[in-house]
């Protein structure tokens, strides 16, 4: 029989660098924008269905007042709501926060009898 020799090779010690401030900075730094990023406003959507409502009703939304809602609805979501409806002078809109989408739209004529479900928020505009 061959006779196997093994020898020993001493581990080499793992230097570690000691973390200076530039690295726990850069790290907090990437950690914070990550965060805004995060929490960036997005803009609402209007969905296929959504849309085709607010067209059938005859219902105009100013940029001003889209700016508005989406502002509402972002800190309606920051606040844990999920689903929410939107009550403003000319419509009614229900509102996934959670996803930001426009799920559906009615005219407030319309909404005057009606029973909302489903929703955990109400957001009242004027």
């Amino acid at each position: 029989m061959d006779k196997i020799q093994l020898n020993r090779v001493p581990l080499q010690p793992t230097i570690r660098q000691p973390l200076t401030s530039k690295h726990v900075s850069t790290s907090r730094q990437s950690f914070l924008q990550h965060l805004q990023e995060a929490t960036v406003k997005t803009e609402l959507k209007v969905s296929k269905h959504a849309n085709q409502r607010l067209i059938e009703r005859n219902i105009h939304i100013s940029d001003a007042e889209w700016q508005l809602v989406s502002d509402k609805v972002m800190e309606a979501r920051s606040k844990g709501v999920n689903d929410s409806l939107v009550l403003m002078d000319q419509a009614a809109l229900i509102v996934s926060a959670k996803n930001a989408t426009v799920i559906t739209a009615m005219d407030r004529r319309e909404a005057k009898n009606q029973l909302f479900t489903n929703i955990d928020g109400t957001i009242v505009l004027n």
